[in-house]
């Protein structure tokens, strides 16, 4: 078994908004617990405002208002000691970071300069970040990564307005790797590219992950994505971690009825039928139904769901889930 290299603790981290003198409180993460190994890819999946964004800032301790820390601890095992990267001083929080942690956001633009070639923003980089090198010794160094990644041998000299999208989140995803992180957080890495596209990111993440032999958690709504790079996939719904199972357990056999709905909604070669799609429409975050948040959308509930939240429990080697109807509760098995 893979020694454990991050874990969350009953992770809370909820939007406090005031909104013309009413407080407005947002479970974007609502009481969850991981634990992600070395050296694996971890998929998190889920309908876009079920706190998947939410839930890598706090991974990656980016805690700033409106966003609070209601509670939990977020554990990475670093030099042989779990440090809680929510409770580090800025310094350490910051050396942490890019050292040991790297992140991929949302949106290449969000980390390139649009006015400074790539070399620069490169070079700004390993200034913040690896001190002691000169200027000639960073524009190297990016070089040789980004040549080892399979980047044009002349791509630094571009500025980002000259590529296309796809080859700026290449860039990106090159800059979040040039320090060798044990672990790398990505935002929905493949948005907004088209399919063709999305493989040639997808095989970077897995050349990178083989390479490094690091950790990488990645979010994204495309199941289809998540099996062709995830090693475990988790299922959020509502702030909650709701399954999770071996990519291939999940795919084969999902438990609960909304991870089903999610595979059953991709397309398959050769069927013409009409996929279907989850019913209805994910709840406020600020204003969630009792029980099981899932209960209003699920066609299968019982009294229990609408009264009462499943744990998330064990129900096979590997594979968690929190539904009454497969799991066991404080009241025995529910079917």
């Amino acid at each position: 078994m893979k020694q454990t290299i991050l874990r969350t603790e009953d992770l809370k981290a909820y939007y406090v908004l005031d909104l013309h003198g009413t407080q407005k409180v947002v479970k974007a993460v609502n009481e969850v617990n991981l634990e992600i190994r070395e050296n694996e890819v971890y998929g998190i999946a889920g309908e876009s405002g079920c706190g998947k964004t939410t839930l890598l800032k706090t991974l990656f301790g980016a805690i700033e208002p409106p966003l609070r820390l209601m509670g939990g601890r977020v554990l990475y095992r670093a030099n042989g000691d779990e440090l809680d990267i929510i409770s580090l001083g800025s310094e350490e929080r910051r050396r942490l970071r890019w050292e040991f942690i790297s992140y991929v956001p949302q949106g290449s633009m969000s980390v390139l300069n649009p006015v400074l070639q790539l070399k620069e923003s490169y070079q700004d980089f390993l200034a913040s970040h690896a001190s002691g090198k000169t200027k000639a010794e960073a524009v190297e160094i990016a070089k040789q990564h980004t040549i080892k990644l399979g980047l044009p041998r002349n791509i630094l000299e571009a500025y980002p307005h000259q590529l296309s999208g796809g080859m700026r989140q290449r860039v990106t995803i090159a800059l979040a790797t040039i320090l060798k992180p044990r672990v790398i957080i990505c935002d929905e890495p493949t948005t907004a590219l088209d399919v063709v596209v999305q493989r040639g990111v997808v095989q970077l993440l897995k050349d990178v992950q083989r390479n490094l032999e690091n950790t990488i958690v990645i979010v994204t709504h495309d199941m289809g994505v998540q099996a062709n790079i995830a090693d475990r996939v988790g299922i959020m719904y509502a702030g909650k971690l709701v399954e999770e199972a071996l990519t291939e357990t999940i795919f084969a056999a999902p438990f609960h009825p909304y991870t089903r709905y999610l595979i059953d909604s991709l397309p398959r070669f050769g069927d013409k039928t009409t996929r279907g799609s989850v019913p209805g429409s994910p709840p406020s975050l600020s204003n969630l139904p009792s029980g099981c948040p899932f209960h209003p959308r699920c066609p299968y509930a019982l009294n229990i769901c609408a009264e009462q939240m499943p744990e998330l429990v064990n129900l096979a080697l590997s594979h968690k889930v929190a539904c009454w109807l497969v799991g066991e509760g404080v009241y025995g098995k529910a079917a």
